[in-house]
């Protein structure tokens, strides 16, 4: 027996080619540049889907916070990113994901100069909330000096 399937008529197609969006400032983190993938709109705010960017070199990194989200994943796509979850270091490489349950405190603090990882979230207006972190910082990976290099 066939059973029929009622899809959700509330969301839309997306198909958000390489050259339809651009890497921008304004995101949550002004070290970061960010890529909207469409997705967010696409759902009508259940998820938000961007790409996200090393922008500057870290200095403070996010601060501990924790999120007001039903679910959060993170996709490291290229280089490497050093979080802080809960009270544990935590290297998150290229083609590592990372499903961040809701609640969890955290600190990335670290990153490459090449990191770029998609961040898909629900719902899309999602929260950051600032917090007492449990434990301190280690120090960041400093980035070479390019412009001095011949």
């Amino acid at each position: 027996m066939n059973k029929l399937v009622e899809f959700d008529r509330g969301t839309q197609f997306s198909h958000v080619k390489p050259t339809d969006t651009q890497y921008l400032p304004g995101g949550l983190r002004d070290f970061f540049l960010y890529r909207d993938l469409g997705i967010a709109s696409a759902t009508n705010g259940r998820v938000i889907a961007h790409l996200v960017r090393a922008n500057l070199a870290p200095t403070t990194g996010t601060g501990w916070h924790y999120h007001v989200a039903e679910f959060q994943i993170v996709i490291m796509m290229k280089g490497w990113a050093r979080f802080m979850y809960e009270d544990q270091v935590t290297l998150v490489s290229a083609g590592d994901v990372v499903h961040q349950r809701p609640g969890i405190v955290h600190y990335l603090f670290d990153y490459s100069p090449d990191m770029e990882y998609m961040e898909i979230v629900g719902p899309a207006d999602f929260q950051s909330v600032s917090v007492e972190g449990p434990c301190a910082i280690p120090p960041v990976t400093p980035w070479p000096d390019i412009s001095s290099a011949t």
